[in-house]
């Protein structure tokens, strides 16, 4: 699927945004809370719209198979988001979400306790992502640009989950809007 403009992103969540996916929240819910925590920690806009739009590739994938969700294989969703943004938005905003999966592995890896604070379908998704990284995919991934930025909105993935905080389209619009403003005037 090829994603041209912002309104391509914003039809996109208008049209399959509302569904849940795997957790109790709808990907519109998700996608605002893992922006707000960003904008809460005074984040960068790249890092702000990255953590907007870092499942994406769930909506493509739903775009693309007719509304059916795929849970038994890896669909790589993270590479799907940053390639179909790559006419819209810089690789500051792609490359955080094309490693978002890795930051998981990593953390699962390297923090004590992370893997124990996983909703029950990212453990599952997990196993089919590969698993925790071993010390070879660790040295690797630490080396990468983007590490630090990955890691941060992975965090904000986990903790996004809230059934509780809410968040609409219109939410969604003005996020995407003030943000990627600020990064298509640079």
């Amino acid at each position: 699927m090829k994603i041209s403009t912002i309104e391509d992103i914003t039809n996109l969540y208008k049209k399959w945004g509302s569904i849940n996916y795997s957790e109790a929240i709808t990907q519109t819910e998700h996608a605002v809370q893992c922006a707000r925590l960003a904008e809460e920690e005074d984040s960068p806009s790249h890092l702000v719209i990255a953590a907007l739009l870092h499942d994406i590739g769930h909506l493509v994938d739903l775009e693309q198979h007719e509304g059916k969700e795929i849970f038994d294989v890896d669909t790589a969703h993270e590479a799907t988001g940053s390639r179909c943004l790559v006419d819209v938005l810089p690789s500051s905003v792609r490359l955080p979400i094309a490693l978002h999966v890795e930051a998981k592995r990593w953390l699962c890896a390297r923090q004590p306790g992370y893997f124990e604070t996983l909703s029950p379908a990212s453990t599952h998704s997990l196993q089919l992502q590969g698993g925790p990284m071993n010390d070879e995919e660790v040295s690797r991934f630490e080396a990468m640009p983007g590490f630090s930025d990955a890691v941060a909105l992975r965090l904000w993935d986990d903790r996004g989950k809230n059934t509780e905080w809410g968040g609409t389209l219109d939410d969604f619009v003005q996020i995407l809007e003030s943000h990627a403003g600020e990064l298509t005037s640079k």
